[in-house]
């Protein structure tokens, strides 16, 4: 179950490359980073956003599809303004 599971995320995520997305990522002791970007690459065992700042500096930040099974990183797919959940 968790294998299907695992390769069902991966396959929604490919299906949004290029898009914008809001992030939200646990850091612990009730801390969240919640931050919007653009999902810019898929690989096998992670996939990477890509955000930047006010001080035109890019961040490209690397996740990996269990960050999503287990909660610790939430997705929301911004797509005309309509907001799609990855589950």
């Amino acid at each position: 179950m968790e294998k299907s599971s695992l390769f069902q995320i991966k396959r929604d995520i490919e299906t949004c490359i290029g898009q914008k997305i809001q992030l939200k990522a646990n850091k612990g002791r009730k801390k969240a980073f919640i931050k919007e970007g653009i999902l810019e690459n898929t690989y096998p065992s992670i996939f990477v956003v890509k955000f930047e700042n006010d001080y035109e500096a890019t961040r490209r930040v690397s996740y990996s599809y269990t960050d999503i099974l287990t909660k610790a990183v939430e997705i929301v797919i911004c797509k005309d303004n309509k907001k799609i959940q990855v589950s």
